[in-house]
């Protein structure tokens, strides 16, 4: 069964992700999630025609960022929020790193694979 590149792609995706994840999570859940992602990631790399989606890992990487950054929208610093019920603080970090290194890590991915897609010669957008 031949799997398209664009298949390939995602399943390296959610791999970077998973692996970007635990990274960050390390003290908590990554513990369980880094090993789940390294053997995802051993079991793909044995399959043959995997290495045609292998940007998706480098723009996995970049999602949870993404996600830290938005958590952190309001930062830095200490945020308030009021209720009826009362008020809680919380201190957060400044999101504008999170941000860059995210998209940049999102963005480099998607380029690269359309970089590869032209120079293989296989036509078409990598993506679309």
């Amino acid at each position: 069964m031949r799997i398209a590149v664009r298949a390939w792609f995602c399943v390296w995706f959610v791999v970077g992700a998973l692996g970007s994840l635990g990274l960050l999570t390390v003290l908590t859940v990554g513990l369980y999630l880094l090993p789940v992602a390294v053997a995802a990631g051993a079991l793909l790399a044995v399959r043959r025609g995997s290495s045609a989606g292998l940007p998706g890992l480098v723009s996995g990487l970049g999602v949870p960022l993404l996600y830290v950054a938005f958590l952190n929208r309001d930062g830095p610093g200490n945020v308030c929020t009021t209720t009826a019920s009362g008020q809680s603080c919380v201190d957060e970090f400044d999101p504008w790193p999170w941000l860059a290194a995210g998209t940049v890590l999102f963005l480099a991915g998607i380029v690269l694979a359309v970089l590869l897609r032209r120079r293989t010669g296989t036509g078409g957008p990598a993506l679309g």
